[in-house]
C-alpha cells in the first residue's frame, strides 16, 4: 500500500517561505518560468521559484530507491518510523548516490549526471511540495550539493496535493521516455504493485508503463516470488534477503517465469522443481547462459543428483504424504512431491547462506559455515551445469544433421507448391530449376557418400539413399 507520511518538522516555515517567493515571482512582472505535470490524465502548469538545497527534504516514498533502501534494514526502519531526521536524510541521500544493484558503490551514473551539471548547470526544474519535498529532483538535489551550489530551481506543486497525487505525479514524470535514470527493475516492480492497490486494472497499469499486460503479470510473478524467497532466507539470528539483492538477475528471473509458466499447465512439480534449482542458481551467481542449462533435460538425466555432496542431500529430501487437509471442507489436496520437497529444502539452505554472508551482523562462525554452504553448492551446480552443457552440446550436434535434411525436406515440399503455382500463371523457368536439380543431384551423391560410411546396418531410409546413389552411379 502507498505509505502516508507526516509533514517535515518545518512545513509550516517552508509553507511560509514558498508562499511568499510566490508571490514575489507574481508581482515581478517579468516572464514567469512555469513546468507542466500530467496529473489525473489533464495536464497542471506549476510555477518554478528558487529555493534554499539546505531547507528541502529528501522524499522517503521515492520510487527511485525504494529496493535499495532494504540495504540497511535497520535504516530502513528508522525511515518509516522518523523519515524527516537527520539520519534518514542521510540514509537517502547515500542511497541516491549509491549504484542501485551494489549500494556499496558509488554509481558511474550519478557521477555524469554531476559533471552534467558542473558544466551546463541545471536545465530541468525539479518538483516540491508546500512542506519542502522533493517530489523530482532527488538526485539532482544531492549532486548539487556536492557541487556546492546553494539553492534549487523547482516546480512547486498545488498546496491541496495529496500524498497519493504525489507518487502519481512521480510515477507520470519517470514514465516519460526522456528521464535521465531510469528506475531500477524492482523499483519498477514496486510501483506496478502499488498501482495494483490503488484498484487500477493490469490493462490500465500497462498502459501506464508502456508494456504488454503479459509483462505486467510476469512482473507480479516475479516480485511475489522474491518476496517469498526474501521470507523464506531469514534466519535465527535474524538474517534476511532484501529486495536490493535482486536488482541484477532481471534477465535470469524473466526467463525463470516464462519457462515455469511454460511447465506448470504438463507437469506442475517439475515446473516446481526446475524454478528451485534456477533460482539457486541466480544466488550462487551463475550467468544467464549456465543457467539455461537447467531445463528438462537436466532434471530427468538428475545431472544435480550425482554432484550433490552429503552435507547437501541429507535431509533434503522428504517422504510423499497422501495429502493435505483443507480446514472445514474434510478434503485432501496432494502435496508436493518429495523431489519438490529436496529442491526446496536444498534452497532453504542456500537462501539462508547467502543471507549471513550479506549480514553485517552476522557471527563469525555463523559465516565460516554459511560460506562452507554456499561454496559446495556452488561446486555442485558448477559440475552438473558443466555435465548438462557438454551432453547439450553432443546433443546438438548429433541432431544437427538431421534437422537440417528436415529443413530441406520442408523447402522441397514448398518446391512443389512454387512449380505448381509457375506453371498456372506460365512463369516457369525450366531452365533455372534444371540448373537447381543438377545442384540437388550432387548434393544427394554427396550425402549418400557420408551416409554410407560406418553405418554397418542401415536402416530404411538410409538403403533407400544408397540404392538411389548405386542406381544413378551405373546409368
Amino acid at each position: 500500500m502507498l505509505r502516508e507520511f507526516p509533514p517535515p518538522p518545518r512545513a509550516a516555515e517552508f509553507s511560509a517561505l514558498i508562499k511568499k517567493r510566490l508571490e514575489e515571482v507574481k508581482a515581478s512582472g517579468s516572464t514567469r518560468e512555469t513546468v507542466t505535470v500530467d496529473w489525473n490524465g489533464q495536464q497542471v502548469h506549476v510555477e518554478v521559484i528558487d529555493l534554499p538545497l539546505s531547507g528541502l527534504y529528501f522524499n522517503p516514498g521515492t520510487h527511485r530507491i525504494r529496493a535499495q533502501r532494504s540495504h540497511r534494514p535497520d535504516k530502513d526502519r528508522l525511515l518509516d518510523e522518523d523519515p524527516w531526521s537527520t539520519e534518514s536524510q542521510e540514509y537517502l541521500r547515500y542511497l541516491l548516490q549509491a549504484r542501485p544493484t551494489n549500494p556499496d558503490v558509488r554509481d558511474v551514473d550519478f557521477d555524469k549526471l554531476k559533471e552534467d551539471l558542473h558544466k551546463f548547470g541545471q536545465n530541468d526544474p525539479g518538483l516540491v511540495t508546500h512542506d519542502g519535498v522533493l517530489v523530482n529532483g532527488n538526485t539532482r538535489a544531492v549532486a548539487l550539493a556536492e557541487l556546492g551550489v546553494q539553492s534549487m530551481r523547482v516546480g512547486v506543486l498545488p498546496e491541496s496535493f495529496t500524498w497519493r497525487d504525489i507518487y502519481a505525479i512521480e510515477l507520470s514524470l519517470q514514465l516519460r521516455q526522456d528521464q535521465r535514470r531510469d528506475y531500477t527493475y524492482v523499483n519498477r516492480l514496486i510501483a506496478m504493485e502499488e498501482q495494483a492497490a490503488l484498484g487500477k486494472t493490469p490493462e490500465q497499469i500497462a498502459k501506464e508503463f508502456r508494456i504488454r499486460p503479459a509483462t505486467y503479470h510476469q512482473g507480479r510473478w516475479i516480485l511475489t516470488t522474491i518476496k517469498e524467497l526474501n521470507t523464506r532466507s531469514r534466519t535465527a539470528g535474524g538474517a534476511e534477503l532484501r529486495l536490493v539483492d535482486w536488482e541484477a538477475a532481471q534477465e535470469s528471473l524473466k526467463e525463470l517465469q516464462r519457462l515455469y509458466s511454460k511447465l506448470e499447465t504438463m507437469d506442475r512439480d517439475q515446473a516446481e522443481t526446475l524454478k528451485e534449482w534456477r533460482l539457486a542458481a541466480i544466488l550462487l551467481d551463475f550467468s544467464k547462459t549456465d543457467i539455461r542449462h537447467i531445463d528438462e533435460d537436466f532434471l530427468k538425466e538428475d545431472y544435480l543428483g550425482r554432484t550433490l555432496p552429503p552435507s547437501l542431500a541429507d535431509g533434503s529430501s522428504t517422504q510423499v504424504t497422501s495429502g493435505i487437509t483443507v480446514p472445514g471442507l474434510g478434503l485432501a489436496v496432494p502435496s508436493a512431491s518429495s523431489g519438490v520437497a529436496a529442491a526446496k529444502a536444498l534452497n532453504d539452505k542456500i537462501l539462508q547462506a547467502v543471507a549471513i554472508g550479506k549480514a553485517e551482523d552476522a557471527p563469525e562462525t555463523e559465516r565460516v559455515k554459511a560460506m562452507q554452504v554456499y561454496e559446495e553448492a556452488k561446486d555442485a551446480f558448477n559440475d552438473a551445469i558443466d555435465q548438462a552443457g557438454r551432453d547439450g552440446r553432443l546433443r546438438k550436434r548429433k541432431q544437427q544433421a538431421p534437422a537440417r535434411l528436415a529443413d530441406a525436406c520442408a523447402s522441397i515440399d514448398q518446391c512443389v507448391m512454387d512449380i505448381v503455382q509457375a506453371r498456372t500463371s506460365q512463369s516457369f523457368d525450366e531452365e533455372a530449376f534444371d540448373e537447381a536439380v543438377l545442384k540437388l543431384k550432387e548434393s544427394i551423391r554427396k550425402l549418400a557418400q557420408q551416409a554410407g560410411r560406418g553405418i554397418p546396418n542401415p536402416g530404411d531410409g538410409v538403403s533407400w539413399l544408397l540404392a538411389a546413389a548405386v542406381a544413378e552411379g551405373t546409368r
